[in-house]
């Protein structure tokens, strides 16, 4: 079985999600069962956390859930160590034995487009029993944590099979459909204790709210389906909740199993999970539980979740057109905000990259001849006007010192701002500051400078210029590899040559390579020899200073470690394109590669039993993995990877990559 400490996910396309571990005991602030997007995809609330379920027999009351309070850690009841199977296909789905003999099926699923989540229970062969269900609730941010107190409204309305709880007037209220009894008998739960909260050094104790039981016979499914009763998606849950329990659970079955068998792989269908509504269009998540739509990750991601696969008939290319044009309207003075401002927030100017990942994403899609079909003469006037924005704002200098020099490459960066993928900051501490000109900035640049130049001659000299000198600068002929930064501080003629991955970018990953020949071949052999693991590229040399091999500890540690060491399976993408430009793009050489770096990195995180790709894993063995679980990016790369760089021309077939289990989804 999946060990008990893997966590599952339940996405509602609208930002909004169900999330837990295989053993039910929450142990993260996030960990919930209902948690809605009032503005999706942001304004994320937590409305139901969790519930504690018991069946009642002629031998005895035997609980299947668990609970973790503070202080001291007691797990209440034992119901964790009646666990006995779980599955994620084509939903979690957990198996409970009891002591009698008697099995029960509990399954949980999330509905695509609206803020419901279905529940059920039955047992595997007729018996005596009740099963009695007692929800928690708060109604509080997704980030933060609820404490008892006076204002919250524990009253429950009750409407034949539905039950409204609103515990805080300025929330959407909850309706539950059940076709069980209920009764309204409101207690606080004191104490919950989340243990990887304790182990980041926040808070991690939270009161919840029960508002009542309901109690189910088990002759038949149980059912109760738990909905945000207002705001986004409510067209969706409307029908649902306004319907019997039994036909509710069968129209989700129903419509949730064919969807899901739609997706080729799991890998397709955890793709689909990052693709969520914003206004009338999509945007995709940046990760789940804790990120939202954030600009680098978006076009990075895009390339695997909407554009890859379109010669399989996998792409989700309108997608990708609605989001590109969307972004293409925040281009402010040369720069994107590297995310979308929640209410009330200022949009953050604070990347020098993601307005370049949006130049290279625009030209990938528009490159495509379905893409380019598209989009209508305005469209694509938007599309272009927006890479012209961008070129230009940085050719002629924009915020934070980001400016083209008379070398022609790219410089940025201001004391106490960090502005590159690697972008930890702890108060006034940026861990990994770059400022100057990073290796894999000028990639992008000039990348970027030679799409423009196809409509313009100034930025193809320009880009001509920068290349030359990107040849003659980043070259560090005594390490055999490229430096990270040159110029470091702006000091002319200072630079970082540790090892990092970002100079992988200069040989893949991007339209066009910087580097060919030895140079190119010498990159990728050091990075595949010192940075490469199963679980995808060390951010930085195991044996330069300030390797961090653990992510660990609080916050400050962590964010100490994010980038010195710790392992990225995103930059596998680059990484496995490389490989295989410097030894000849050759069916075979695809295939040595899918082999050799693809499917241990896909095996390594079915391991965590999730069916994504986590954000991070530890840089040293056995590089568990870590950081957000669940990683808009890295399924993003894994992706293109499968659908463009390994499968096409080289009769790879996708199953070939997977394990049984991921090699079906439905």
């Amino acid at each position: 079985m999946i060990a008990a400490s893997a966590e599952w996910l339940e996405a509602d396309g609208l930002g909004g999600f169900a999330f837990g571990r295989v053993d039910g005991v929450r142990t993260r602030r996030y960990h919930a069962v209902l948690a809605v997007a009032t503005t999706p995809p942001t304004g994320r609330v937590v409305l139901v956390n969790g519930f504690d379920a018991w069946v009642d027999t002629p031998d005895g009351r035997f609980a299947i859930t668990s609970q973790r309070y503070a202080p001291g850690g007691v797990v209440h009841p034992d119901g964790a160590s009646r666990l006995v199977a779980f599955t994620r296909e084509p939903w979690p789905t957990w198996t409970y034995q009891l002591p009698n003999g008697i099995e029960i099926v509990h399954e949980l699923v999330a509905v695509r487009g609206g803020p419901v989540v279905a529940l059920s229970w039955r047992l595997s062969r007729p018996s005596d029993a009740r099963l009695v269900v007692q929800p928690y609730l708060s109604g509080r941010d997704v980030h933060a944590l609820h404490y008892e107190n006076d204002t919250l409204r524990t009253d429950s309305r009750v409407a034949g099979r539905r039950v409204t709880w609103q515990p805080y007037g300025d929330l959407p209220p909850v309706i539950a459909l059940a076709n069980g009894d209920y009764v309204a008998e409101p207690v606080w739960y004191r104490q919950f204790q989340y243990d990887e909260e304790r182990a980041r050094g926040q808070d991690f104790v939270e009161d919840l709210l029960a508002p009542g039981r309901f109690s189910f016979s088990l002759d038949s499914r149980a059912v109760l389906a738990l909905a945000a009763g207002s705001g986004a998606g409510s067209s969706v849950a409307s029908p649902l909740l306004n319907t019997s329990p039994e036909r509710c659970w069968a129209a989700v079955e129903a419509s949730e199993r064919q969807r899901r068998a739609a997706f080729p792989t799991i890998l397709h269908r955890a793709a689909d999970d990052f693709i969520v509504a914003r206004g009338g269009g999509k945007t995709i998540i940046a990760g789940y539980p804790w990120f939202s739509d954030w600009g680098r990750d978006t076009f990075i991601a895009i390339r695997g979740l909407c554009l890859a696969g379109t010669e399989h008939g996998h792409d989700r290319l309108a997608d990708a057109r609605e989001i590109l044009l969307e972004w293409a309207e925040h281009v402010n003075d040369g720069m994107l905000p590297n995310f979308f401002p929640e209410a009330g927030q200022v949009a953050e100017y604070n990347s020098v990259d993601a307005s370049l990942w949006h130049v290279i994403a625009v030209h990938e899609f528009l490159r495509q001849k379905k893409g380019d079909s598209m989009v209508n003469t305005s469209q694509r006037r938007r599309l272009h006007a927006a890479i012209d924005a961008i070129v230009t704002g940085y050719a002629r200098g924009t915020r934070f010192g980001i400016r083209a020099d008379g070398t022609g490459l790219l410089s940025a960066g201001e004391k106490g701002v960090q502005l590159t993928w690697m972008d930890a900051k702890v108060g006034d501490w940026v861990v990994t500051p770059r400022v100057g000109k990073p290796v894999e900035v000028q990639a992008l640049w000039i990348n970027a400078l030679r799409i423009a130049g196809r409509r313009s001659s100034r930025w193809a000299a320009l880009a001509s210029h920068a290349q030359a000198t990107f040849a003659e600068r980043f070259w560090n002929e005594e390490r055999g590899f490229l430096y990270d930064v040159i110029d470091v501080d702006h000091h002319i003629g200072m630079v970082d040559g540790r090892l990092r991955p970002n100079q992988i970018f200069a040989v893949g990953g991007l339209p066009i390579p910087l580097l060919d020949g030895e140079h190119a071949r010498r990159v990728v052999d050091v990075v595949e020899r010192r940075l490469w693991t199963p679980a995808g590229l060390r951010s930085l040399g195991p044996t330069e200073p300030g390797y961090v091999g653990r992510y660990r500890g609080d916050v400050r540690q962590r964010d100490g470690a994010y980038h010195q060491g710790t392992v990225w399976p995103w930059l596998t993408g680059a990484f496995v394109e490389a490989w295989i430009r410097v030894r000849g793009d050759s069916p075979e050489t695809r295939r040595e590669a899918g082999a050799r770096f693809l499917a241990p990195l896909i095996r390594h995180y079915e391991s965590s039993g999730t069916g994504h790709i986590a954000e991070i894993a530890d840089g040293d063995a056995p590089h568990s993995p870590n950081g957000c679980p669940f990683q808009a990016w890295s399924i993003g790369e894994a992706l293109r990877l499968v659908e463009d760089v390994l499968h096409v021309d080289a009769g790879i077939s996708i199953a070939s990559l997977l394990s049984p289990s991921l090699a079906r989804a439905g």
